[in-house]
């Protein structure tokens, strides 16, 4: 039944997604410069909550826009309703909803719906991880050099040393295709079905790679943060890659080696 409504929920909240999708629809900005906030957001997130709602009303959530709902519980839910809410508000169809489940601290189910490319991704631990229920895996390479990247940038800090300008800066240098799309949780999943080689990020919050980093895993790859401690969606940086370029890839991060 958790899988049951979780797959439920995110189809909820892709519904209302597409309902506002290139439609016009109110924007407010939260705290910092283009962080907005938009109807569809909150459309979303009602969708999903009224789902979760109704088969456990008891379970904690985390949610981005309603924050905290907080519950005697061993299972927590933490909800992006619309990852990548600047594409979306730009008509760019690279944005989903996206939900993990965690019990007793352990994340064990995942789902990123983006529904304008018909792609729902769904990893159980345990289990593996598929697309539209087709098994996935990571890719085979085995060179940081020849790898197709994707990273982020978050708004603030972005010019402290050894940041993401200067970390994106030594990787364009040397000619490595380094992609931004905009929604870190579809950074994950193409991660995890081979699109990409591997995936960095210096500021993430737990929303936004919960239900990503175990589709990573489960389709057999490797998630840590930059010091190459195990990943937990509390912590703000993340490495995670198909395994084989990964502790070259944390080495070229903390300058230890040059490409």
């Amino acid at each position: 039944m958790l899988k049951t409504t979780l797959i439920e929920a995110a189809r909820a909240g892709a519904a209302e997604v597409q309902r506002f999708f290139q439609k016009e629809f109110k924007i407010t900005n939260k705290e910092g410069i283009n962080n907005p906030v938009t109807e569809a957001d909150h459309a979303s997130e009602k969708a999903i909550l009224n789902v979760i709602k109704s088969r456990f009303p008891d379970h904690y959530v985390l949610s981005e826009e309603a924050g905290e709902i907080i519950q005697d519980s061993n299972y927590k839910w933490i909800i992006d309703p619309i990852d990548g809410t600047i594409n979306f508000a730009h008509g760019i169809p690279l944005n989903c909803v996206s939900i993990g489940v965690e019990k007793d601290g352990q994340m064990i189910l995942g789902a990123v719906f983006n529904p304008h490319l018909n792609e729902f991704f769904l990893a159980e631990k345990g289990a593996g991880a598929t697309l539209n229920d087709q098994p996935i895996r990571v890719s085979q390479q085995t060179s940081a050099l020849h790898s197709c990247l994707v990273t982020g940038f978050p708004y603030t800090y972005i010019n402290s040393a050894n940041g993401p300008l200067e970390v994106f800066d030594r990787f364009i240098r040397q000619g490595v295709p380094v992609r931004r799309l905009g929604s870190a949780a579809i950074d994950l999943c193409w991660v995890a079905c081979g699109r990409f080689d591997g995936f960095y990020e210096h500021k993430l919050e737990a929303w936004d790679s919960a239900a990503g980093y175990l589709m990573v895993e489960e389709a057999g790859g490797k998630v840590t943060d930059f010091e190459g401690k195990p990943y937990s969606p509390y912590r703000h940086r993340i490495l995670a890659t198909n395994g084989l370029i990964h502790d070259e890839m944390l080495d070229i991060i903390n300058l230890k080696k040059d490409l």
